[in-house]
């Protein structure tokens, strides 16, 4: 009885074609761009050495990140970070590579928060109408006059005392 010896060779160039239909697009599908925005995943790199440039929290549980290409991301916590409204400073848990994506979270006051959703924005965040930011501050020689006294609660006027 004899046995059949297939060259490595020959299985190596047949295997492709047996995938072929497994591995190939539907043809009502758009072909995807290699360097779209869409297709790649909403990441910021190097988030701990100053990939973000701004963060602003709109609730306990949604905060905007803005990365140093000046390109928004919005992402939202599993649980609800009471005090994200009333901090000056976060911490950014970036993973081991430094990336920051859905994967990653912040701390707040000692607490650490992950991300439920991470996502590309087409633009900064809302604003909302309680969070606008007050007035800049009047120059000293802007100062207005303090407002007239009324008539019936007004003093005599005092006299320095002369010797």
């Amino acid at each position: 009885m004899r046995k059949a010896i297939v060259p490595l060779a020959a299985l190596l160039i047949a295997a492709p074609a047996c995938f072929a239909p497994v591995l190939a697009e539907p043809a009502d599908a758009p072909p995807a761009e290699a360097g779209s925005a869409e297709s790649r995943p909403a990441a910021i790199a190097f988030a701990n050495h100053g990939g973000v440039d701004d963060w602003r929290a709109l609730s306990d549980r949604e905060i905007w990140f803005r990365d140093s290409h000046n390109t928004w991301f919005r992402a939202t916590l599993l649980t609800p970070a009471f005090d994200l409204l009333s901090t000056e400073t976060i911490g950014i848990d970036a993973g081991p590579s430094g990336t920051l994506d859905k994967f990653g979270g912040i701390t707040v006051k000692g607490r650490s928060y992950s991300f439920a959703t991470f996502e590309r924005m087409p633009g900064p965040p809302p604003k909302k109408a309680g969070n606008q930011e007050p007035p800049p501050p009047k120059k000293a020689g802007n100062q207005e006059p303090p407002p007239p006294k009324k008539a019936g609660n007004q003093e005599a006027p005092q006299q320095p005392d002369v010797k």
